[in-house]
């Protein structure tokens, strides 16, 4: 078949056959359509009855009076059905037009044009079908030609962009979309049309006729063919997706918002440094939530004042004069760095340069940044002159109604400016991370209370001891840690002996201190009365028990049965597991003897330097903490080479999260070694090598260096118990004062040399010994193996004794008495002359004897 219009047309899609009818009613021409639509070739269907090949019998009848009536000269339309030859039942239903024609010879003849009703009735149904849905479509229907025209539209295309449908025809995308879009479709278009490719969602902006707010569509395109396949065009499907980017950008904006509040979570508050916290805020605002912020915060807040500018009372009390004085803690930007790195941030309010980072400044009284930390309400601040700023938001940081400082957010131009979404948001971010600037605030408040309180309980300066050298360092916790509980102490013992402790309270804080406090006071009173190293532990550790019970009573009390409350139990299992543990190392040395004794409640062991030796650590037995209770302490004594080193240490200076302990403590004897350096020098060494700048814990080091007394400083007697040995106790000592060269002493050394002996002759048992030991002072010390301690009373006026103790009292320094392992120790202390005349007691001190 050839044909010289272009396919696709409607005979394509017809079936049209024709054939003839002669004079005779017979068939006589038979055209290939009609064999097609019949099935029956020419040379079977010429010369056949056309009423009686292809009829029902039962419209035979009206057939052969219909063809009668044709050859007679008549047209006629109609429908007829139709069977195939050989076949009884009905194949289809033909319409047929039968126009009479005449032969050469003048005789009556017919022509017939047939058609296919099914294929008109499917023709039919498919126009309908595409009309109800280009017509009746709620989407944009466009249908464009191969030139990129408008060849139709539908209704709800034309409602959109107005006019009717048919107004449409021969538009092109110019005429419905801005320059940089109708480009991106027009190539897509180009592009469907040439490789038949479909595009699903397409996303175009632009704006229909009179509305300005630019909306959003989604186009489907597909390329349109003939039957004969014939590319005839690009449909496309157009829907108004508008609310749906919306909505979507809504849904990405909260996404965005609690990813970012997310973040704040995680990243704000991670410190307890005021700046830091601030810096940490701008890291998450900045560039996810604006281009450019800065914090600033209360001077007052920052210098550590009881009672920061924010509150509320303070902001309403300000003067007209401008807010309170601010410093800019932290700054951040995103923006070029050759642009201003806080270009909107602050010229607006202070009608100059912004400040610059660690500046202090005020804000003008009637500015929006004033106005926000006096009302504690978010404010906009109208952008910069230079255009460079579009949308400022003025956020005051409120934790616990108290403003701490501002924070501002901007965007530049280009992002979009910010939105009722956006202030709630910065209202949030501002909150957290004021909340976390408070409590960084109120921590350094109690850090710095506890540090001070700690430090005045530690002895100040360099402890000074009889036989010993010693050095001392206490390195806090820095401000990312709490304040801890380690404490060590030097506590002059009678007979020149010197107990060293340390020990560390479990736990932080202002309690931990308050504990460690309350602990070394009770060591320091439980030194004086001279108690041997376990049982000074074992008492500490009643004490420590008594701490931590509601009230402070002693867990087992004497007095009628007491049922306390629950919440009482469980206050005392707080306190209990919270504060008042300790560990404490407890150390009684002996300048005469070299020895030390230790006792231990579960601290870190001693470490001893042996000049040309290595460091090792003493094996005492680690006892159970304090507070813990029911559990003895052991004691074990060492001699002290001459020149040896101790050092006592709490557990911040070996252990760490870097390292496990066992490897701190081979750092440390390690780092133990030339012991014969100064000792100053051997602290900041063993500091030094074990990198103690962690700040992980409190660090208390406590070193002594073995200094015995010279054996021509000790004065050591044994005397038998009899009468006369009052005199030879009195000639013992004149004669070792005059060897000492101290003959202002001798007279009150031998008046109360004799009362003492005089006593242990009269109370006492067994041998008694008599010892004068000389140091920084004189002390002299009676023995004897009586149980019975000295009491001072005073006496009656009849009475003629009971008044020695009285004397020792008042003419000594200072006096006592101590239990030992075979009896008893009375000893009295006297001060070194100094040049200048001793001081003689007066009347009324010789009269309180009586």
């Amino acid at each position: 078949m050839w044909q010289s219009s272009p396919p696709g047309s409607i005979y394509d899609y017809i079936r049209v056959a024709s054939f003839s009818i002669g004079p005779d009613g017979l068939i006589e021409q038979w055209s290939r359509r009609a064999a097609g639509l019949f099935g029956i070739a020419a040379d079977e269907a010429v010369g056949l009855d056309p009423v009686e090949a292809f009829m029902p019998a039962e419209l035979r009848v009206d057939g052969r009076r219909r063809v009668g009536e044709i050859l007679d000269g008549k047209e006629w339309t109609g429908l007829v059905p139709f069977r195939m030859p050989g076949e009884d039942t009905v194949h289809g239903l033909a319409e047929i037009y039968v126009m009479p024609s005449g032969t050469e010879t003048g005789e009556r003849a017919a022509i017939c044009i047939v058609v296919d009703v099914r294929a008109l009735r499917r023709i039919e149904t498919d126009l309908a079908a595409s009309q109800a849905i280009f017509g009746q479509s709620s989407f944009g229907f466009v249908l464009f030609g191969t030139d990129l025209t408008v060849v139709r539209a539908n209704q709800r295309f034309a409602t959109v962009f107005g006019g009717q449908a048919a107004d449409h025809r021969g538009r092109t995308v110019d005429d419905y979309l801005a320059r940089p879009e109708a480009d991106r479709l027009t190539a897509t278009l180009e592009r469907v049309l040439e490789t038949g490719a479909s595009v699903t969602d397409l996303q175009l902006i632009g704006t229909a006729p009179g509305d300005p707010v630019s909306r959003h569509w989604s186009m489907n395109l597909y390329r349109v063919h003939s039957g004969s396949g014939r590319p005839i065009g690009i449909a496309g499907l157009a829907t108004d997706v508008t609310r749906r980017h919306i909505a979507a950008r809504e849904a990405a904006s909260a996404r965005r918002n609690l990813a970012l509040l997310n973040e704040a979570s995680a990243r704000i508050g991670n410190s307890l440094d005021l700046e830091t916290t601030a810096r940490e805020l701008l890291d998450v605002a900045v560039p996810g939530f604006c281009d450019l912020a800065s914090v600033d915060l209360y001077q007052g807040l920052l210098t550590g004042d009881d009672a920061p500018p924010g509150s509320w009372d303070s902001l309403r009390q300000e003067s007209v004069g401008g807010s309170a004085e601010l410093r800019r803690v932290a700054l951040a930007s995103a923006v070029s760095d050759a642009l201003p790195a806080a270009a909107g941030t602050g010229a607006p309010d202070t009608g100059g340069e912004p400040p610059v980072l660690g500046a202090v400044h005020r804000f003008p009284y009637n500015s929006p940044c004033a106005i926000a930390l006096r009302t504690g309400h978010v404010e906009d601040v109208p952008g910069d002159d230079r255009g460079f700023v579009q949308s400022t938001l003025a956020v005051p940081m409120v934790a616990h109604d108290t403003v701490v400082g501002l924070v501002r957010f901007s965007r530049t131009k280009g992002s979009e400016p910010f939105g009722e979404r956006d202030r709630a948001l910065a209202t949030e971010l501002a909150a957290r991370a004021a909340v976390c600037i408070d409590n960084a605030r109120l921590y350094r408040r109690e850090h710095e209370r506890a540090l001070i309180l700690q430090r005045s309980l530690l002895p100040p300066g360099d402890p000074v001891a009889a036989g010993l050298d010693i050095a001392c360092r206490y390195l806090p916790g820095n401000t990312a840690t709490e304040v801890g509980g380690d404490w060590f102490d030097v506590i002059e013992l009678p007979g020149h002996r010197t107990a060293l402790v340390v020990g560390d309270v479990m736990g932080r804080g202002l309690r931990a201190a308050v504990a460690m406090g309350e602990l070394r006071t009770a060591v320091r009173t439980l030194a004086l009365l001279d108690l041997e190293p376990a049982e000074v532990l074992s008492a500490l550790d009643e004490v420590a028990r008594g701490l931590g019970t509601p009230g402070g009573a002693s867990s087992g009390g004497s007095g009628g049965t007491q049922w306390p409350s629950r919440a009482a139990h469980k206050s005392r299992e707080v306190d209990l597991s919270e504060v008042y543990l300790a560990t404490c190392v407890y150390a009684v040395y002996d300048p005469v003897t070299r020895r030390c004794t230790f006792a231990n409640a579960g601290h870190l062991p001693p470490a001893v330097v042996e000049p040309g030796e290595p460091a090792l650590l003493l094996d005492v037995p680690p006892g159970m903490p304090l507070g813990v209770g029911g559990e003895p302490f052991e004691e074990v004594e060492v001699e002290l080479k001459e020149g040896s080193l101790l050092a006592l240490y709490t557990d911040g200076l070996v252990e760490s999260r870097d390292h496990p302990l066992d490897e701190g403590l081979a750092a440390l004897r390690r780092a133990l070694v030339e012991p014969e350096r100064p000792l100053e020098d051997v602290c900041d060494r063993v500091l030094t090598t074990l990198d103690t700048r962690h700040g992980e814990d409190d660090i208390a080091l406590l070193m002594a260096r073995i200094q015995g007394l010279p054996v021509d400083a000790v004065g050591d007697w044994r005397l038998p118990r009899e009468p006369r040995s009052v005199g030879r106790a009195r000639e013992l000592a004149r004669g070792q004062l005059l060897a000492w060269d101290l003959g202002e002493l001798v007279d009150t050394t031998e008046l109360l040399v004799s009362e003492l002996v005089t006593n242990a002759l009269r109370y006492g048992e067994g041998e008694i010994r008599l010892r004068l030991l000389r140091d920084r002072t004189l002390v002299c010390e009676v023995w004897d193996a009586g149980l019975v301690q000295p009491r001072r009373r005073r006496a009656r006026d009849t009475d003629e004794g009971g008044r020695g103790l009285q004397l020792v009292g008042l003419l000594s320094v200072g006096w006592g008495s101590r239990r030992t392992p075979r009896g008893k120790t009375v000893w009295f202390e006297l001060a070194l002359p100094d040049g200048e005349p001793a001081a003689e007691p007066t009347v009324e001190q010789l009269l309180s004897m009586f």
